[in-house]
């Protein structure tokens, strides 16, 4: 099996769901292991990233989501969120928090065929 340094993670689940959570978790420690990490959230999984939605989310015992994603993009892991679930919901770049970029799956894909490995949650 061919060694990767780079993972994809796709979340399709909202803040509500503590799969949220689990996959920032999981990205986060991808990172402290020395991948490169992106995370592409599609469906309900976008409202992770609008202004205020996480503030006060958590899914005991692990960290705050705030926390896990404020970590993620501190540690220069790449956010993506799916163009149509953002305008689906009526969001323009300026409900969302800093550092997110609003991109097609093309994004992910590319990262895919250049060998990535995939989570989803």
């Amino acid at each position: 099996m061919a060694q990767t340094e780079e993972l994809v993670v796709t979340m399709t689940h909202g803040p509500e769901d503590e799969r949220a959570s689990i996959g920032f978790t999981v990205a986060n420690g991808g990172m402290t292991s020395g991948l490169t990490v992106s995370i592409f959230l599609t469906g309900n999984a976008v409202d992770i990233v609008r202004r205020g939605a996480i503030d006060l989310t958590q899914a005991h015992p692990m960290e705050p989501l705030k926390s896990l994603v404020d970590d993620f993009l501190q540690r220069g892991g790449t956010l993506w969120a799916c163009t149509p679930c953002v305008k689906a919901r009526g969001y323009t770049q300026d409900d969302l928090i800093d550092g997110i970029e609003v991109t097609g799956a093309s994004a992910m894909h590319e990262r895919i065929k250049a060998g990535a490995a995939t989570l989803s949650f």
